[in-house]
């Protein structure tokens, strides 16, 4: 039950206030217990009640709430370095898939994998992104592509609960793309999601969500309805990855659903705009994606200036997005996007937590919340998303106990 004492500068981030208000206060100090935030304030008013707790130093620097990535494809065999060159020598997302890339070729070594191999590959990679302040992770099937192995990284996610620091969030995405066993027969690919693979997720608890990747070579707005709808049906809340290539009506199918997030969007049209405000729908910016490849940005200021909540994420995969930094991806949010650092902030925090349903327990720095936080090296939030580096979080809280203290 300890005090955390000079703060430089706390942000705490609360779910009220705009995108840009992140309730930062100097001097201040946070006190916990039991793994759940009791006060939060000014250090000259530490409650009595906490004066004679013991007391840690946070060496005047900045504190945040716990980084939430409220979006990877955390579980994945091999990587695709080969097409990274592809990309940069100018070939498109879409002929590289053409060609048996893309997916595909990450569905193929990933169905080489056993869940003992997949846990024991994410939990390195789970730890690197604890050393950066990340505490909360959205991670997504979809590299499995038939029951057995969509199952099985769904499994993973669970085992790693038991052994991981980190709160995982886990998604089905069955829908990433049709497999090659199924390339003439697409609905029976579809039917088996909704008739087999939905169903033993749901009866299994094994994830929360089930998405679907909407774009030409992938699914279609229509196939997306049948599928997220037979989620809806099993309890599984709907997500999408909607208008990343094309504006293709993914936006407007997440309000028509009422879906907890859209992620993705940089070709999102003025209805789809209008559809994710009127719905209170979360966007999901991954700009490591839109840097990998080279689009246009996603079109964050007409999102906040509608009133639709930003997040920022990752989207940490092997091929379009092949980095779990989400600083560097809060950096590109403001470079790209036009975010403020403030809004990138509140963005990988308390927004990022209800793009995956758990703003309730975590993403803010207020009393009766988990006691996640980071400790950054910097003086204020605009100083650290401008001047990047390597890694400038210097200890990671979750649940009250540090799990990394890179420096």
């Amino acid at each position: 039950m300890p005090v955390l004492r000079n703060i430089g500068l706390l942000a705490r981030c609360l779910p009220v206030g705009g995108q840009s208000d992140v309730h930062s206060m100097s001097s201040a100090a946070i006190a916990w217990d039991a793994g759940t935030f009791r006060w939060a304030g000014p250090e000259s008013k530490i409650p009595a009640e906490y004066a004679d707790w013991p007391t840690e130093d946070a060496g005047g620097r900045l504190v945040i709430p716990g980084l939430v990535d409220c979006h990877t494809h955390l579980a994945f065999g091999g990587w695709r370095g080969d097409e990274f060159e592809d990309r940069v020598l100018g070939r498109s997302y879409q002929e590289i898939a053409r060609r048996g890339g893309g997916i595909l070729s990450t569905m193929r070594h990933t169905r080489e994998m056993t869940l003992e191999g997949l846990v024991e590959r994410c939990s390195g990679f789970l730890g690197e992104m604890a050393a950066l302040g990340v505490t909360t992770i959205e991670c997504k099937s979809g590299y499995g592509l038939d029951t057995r192995s969509e199952l099985l990284l769904l499994e993973a996610y669970q085992a790693l609960r038991n052994v991981a620091p980190q709160r995982i969030v886990s998604t089905l995405l069955a829908a990433h793309t049709v497999p090659p066993e199924y390339s003439d027969d697409r609905d029976g690919y579809i039917q088996l999601i909704i008739d087999e693979i939905i169903p033993e997720v749901s009866s299994q608890r094994l994830a929360s969500y089930c998405d679907v990747f909407i774009e030409s070579g992938a699914f279609s707005v229509g196939e997306a309805r049948r599928i997220l709808t037979a989620g809806i049906r099993h309890g599984l809340g709907a997500k999408m990855h909607a208008d990343q290539l094309s504006s293709c009506g993914g936006a407007e199918l997440a309000g028509e659903l009422g879906a907890v997030s859209a992620d993705h969007l940089e070709q999102v049209s003025d209805a789809g705009v209008r559809a994710l405000a009127e719905g209170g729908i979360v966007a999901v910016s991954l700009p490591l994606a839109t840097l990998y490849l080279r689009q246009a940005a996603l079109p964050a200021r007409a999102l906040l200036e509608a009133g639709v909540p930003v997040a920022v994420a990752t989207d940490f995969n092997p091929g379009s997005a092949p980095s779990f930094h989400l600083p560097l991806a809060m950096t590109l949010a403001c470079i790209t996007q036009g975010m403020s650092p403030a809004e990138a902030l509140k963005g990988a925090t308390i927004v990022a937590a209800s793009a995956i349903g758990v703003a309730s327990e975590c993403g803010s720095i207020e009393p009766g919340k988990a006691a996640d936080f980071a400790v950054i090296d910097a003086p204020d939030v605009n100083h650290w998303l401008y001047h990047f580096r390597p890694n400038a979080c210097v200890r990671t809280v979750i649940g009250g106990v540090t799990v990394a203290s890179p420096q």
